[in-house]
């Protein structure tokens, strides 16, 4: 089966739902897969899935669950979506940059985290690329926040369509599942050994969800070990073999002639030994991993990436890795944002920041002091986010 930029391998493999499933096209396919020397492995055995650069807008996977979000979306006439995450989510800022170019409305719902430059800088560049921002001070009131925005969005004359958490959801998972068979083609084009074992960070659990299903599907008995990155509602292997069989039910009912599968909880191997003190809050192990990628040139984050990069060099240490090949989905976003779309990540830019972040007081409604755009300008230097 050859492979083509220009189509996705979902397509390729039942074309029924070329016409059936809503997608509004983000990513270039298929990204790379290059080999990477890493300590303690020998040549030949450690490869990179570069999803890092897998869309002109923003890298990374998120863009891979928004194709077919936003498409969901905009087929129900939706002008606003509404989601959720920490004050530096990364799936909050793909979210508003790609629905933005999709020309939907976006408003972002915000829980704490650690307020590092990074994070700092993530809140501006979602300011700076049109998002409403909303502060809530725990999980409990951010439902209460989602909740009111909805209310409002349709009260007031829009269409609002929610996004759950990190965009994992039976749609959104899709991309992954395509993902998976894009990897399979790779595979049979010669560019990879089958791979033993896929390396990914596991947030809201999405990732390796259509992960799983998807080498299912594709017949790789490859094996899936996903290294947790966050203590914020952590999912379960339950959980995500529920949302993979929602996600085939999904397609087969688009498409009946999709085999049947049966995905199980056993089949999901979460490691939490990297997660540290908690989500976004940086490790040695962590920073010992960033710079052994940056030396073989490849652009990781404390956050996710390098977390599960620590993860697996520590059983590469432990001699927990399998014989054969290791592949590590590198769900980084190394696209540098539009320079016009710059944000203050200088000290006195965090400190702005925090202020605001502080001074938010949530009404009984949600909604709350949001920064505004203006004191969001840059120094010269480009932004890379995750």
């Amino acid at each position: 089966m050859p492979v083509s930029p220009n189509d996705l391998a979902l397509f390729r493999a039942w074309p029924a739902l070329r016409e059936r499933l809503p997608r509004r096209r983000f990513v270039d396919e298929p990204t790379p897969v290059e080999p990477f020397r890493l300590e303690g492995l020998p040549p030949g055995r450690f490869f990179v899935k570069r999803d890092d650069r897998c869309c002109r807008l923003y890298g990374g996977n998120k863009p891979r669950k928004l194709e077919f979000i936003l498409g969901h979306a905009l087929e129900r006439g939706a002008e606003r979506v509404v989601t959720t995450g920490a004050f530096g989510s990364h799936h909050a800022l793909a979210t508003s940059v790609l629905a933005r170019s999709a020309g939907l409305k976006t408003s972002l719902v915000l829980v704490p985290e650690p307020l590092s430059d990074e994070v700092a800088c993530t809140l501006a560049l979602d300011a700076a690329h049109g998002a409403e921002l909303v502060y809530a001070g725990s999980v409990a009131r951010a439902g209460l926040a989602t909740a009111a925005l909805l209310s409002r969005s349709f009260l007031g004359g829009e269409a609002p369509y929610l996004i759950p958490t990190g965009g994992t959801s039976a749609h959104g998972i899709i991309g992954f599942v395509s993902a998976a068979l894009e990897l399979a083609e790779q595979v049979e084009a010669g560019i990879l050994p089958a791979p033993a074992e896929i390396w990914v960070p596991v947030g809201s659990g999405g990732t390796v969800a259509g992960l799983v299903l998807g080498l299912q599907l594709a017949g790789l008995c490859t094996r899936v070990r996903g290294v947790l990155v966050t203590d914020i509602l952590p999912p379960s292997p339950r959980r995500l073999a529920r949302l993979a069989n929602e996600c085939l039910a999904l397609l087969r009912g688009l498409a009946p002639e999709i085999p049947a599968a049966s995905v199980e909880p056993k089949q999901f191997r979460l490691d939490p030994s990297e997660l540290g003190p908690g989500y976004g809050v940086s490790t040695p192990a962590a920073a010992a991993a960033l710079e052994a990628a940056a030396a073989g040139d490849l652009q990781l984050e404390t956050t996710y990436s390098a977390k599960c990069l620590a993860g697996l060099m520590a059983a590469n240490r432990s001699g927990e890795l399998p014989h054969g090949p290791v592949l590590f989905w590198n769900t980084h976003n190394a696209i540098e944002l539009s320079p016009s779309r710059r944000c203050d990540a200088s000290p006195r830019g965090v400190v702005l920041a925090h202020r605001r972040v502080r001074g938010a007081s949530p009404s009984r409604s949600g909604r709350s002091g949001a920064p505004s755009n203006e004191a969001l300008e840059c120094p010269e230097e480009s932004v890379s986010k995750t």
